[in-house]
């Protein structure tokens, strides 16, 4: 495949008219300029659409718009958005998330400069209504496979990835159990294809984490991670003990909606 571009960015945006503007703002203000950005609208009730395409209108040069007929998931949208993709290189970004203006030159670095590396990714800044209350960090330079039956061991929204490897192993897969861990699912098959991710130490991304971003952990997403964990140790041949791992998505989803969010943002600001 010829890339005409060196990196293409993945955007799923649903209901995030509000937020939209800035995401897209941030990705226009990156020092690294050689990018196009694919959105796809899921199937949005509110204006998502219409101030994607106002910048679609703005920009026709660098961005691209899609359309689902309805609301579809995440891992099906972003394989559609990687069906359009001419990068080189594949970015992720959330519609209602900012990238900092050093994200893709630092990860660009990354992949250039070490070829057994198939995808990078960093930690991020969590924000809410009151503005920035934590800083991730990351539990390994170089994760493991075996990492993964604890969760994800790079963040999605961060990360970029070699084109060729994601298409190789067939882009995000699209199975109703893994909405919601479509990530962690996606690291266990590159892994598992023989690559490598690295996380980088700092931050270049915020994560919006708000009220309505925690109203969309619901209980059925937790019984994915469970499923997800499961997966992981039957995929790698771990022992079996280690499905126990599952059993705390189930109990965290168990807990109710206040106590979690105090748990989440107390774990969060821990780290």
């Amino acid at each position: 495949m010829e890339f005409q571009v060196k990196i293409s960015v993945l955007m799923g945006i649903y209901n995030c008219a509000e937020t939209l503007p800035e995401a897209i703002d941030s990705i226009l203000e990156q020092n690294y300029t050689d990018w196009e950005l694919i959105m796809c609208d899921d199937g949005s009730s509110d204006d998502t659409y219409h101030v994607a395409n106002e910048y679609c209108q703005r920009f026709p040069d660098k961005i691209v718009l899609l359309k689902n007929e309805k609301n579809m998931g995440l891992n099906f949208t972003l394989n559609h958005c990687l069906e359009h993709a001419r990068g080189e290189y594949i970015a992720r970004m959330d519609g209602d998330d900012i990238s900092l203006p050093q994200r893709f030159e630092q990860e660009l670095a990354v992949l250039e400069n070490e070829p057994d590396v198939a995808v990078v990714s960093c930690p991020m800044i969590y924000f809410d209504e009151a503005g920035d209350y934590a800083t991730g960090r990351i539990d390994s330079e170089y994760p493991k496979a075996e990492m993964m039956v604890h969760g994800p061991v790079h963040c999605h929204a961060p990360c970029m990835m070699r084109a060729e490897i994601l298409r190789n192993v067939g882009g995000y897969s699209v199975d109703p159990r893994l909405l919601r861990v479509e990530d962690c699912h996606l690291w266990l098959k590159i892994y598992s294809a023989g690559g490598r991710g690295k996380n980088l130490s700092q931050p270049l991304y915020k994560m919006r984490d708000d009220r309505n971003a925690a109203n969309r952990r619901k209980f059925r997403y937790r019984l994915n991670e469970m499923y997800m964990v499961m997966l992981v140790v039957k995929t790698l041949d771990l022992p079996k003990w280690k499905n126990i791992y599952a059993l705390r998505s189930f109990l965290i989803g168990l807990l109710p909606g206040f106590v979690y969010r105090f748990l989440h943002k107390k774990r969060i600001q821990g780290r």
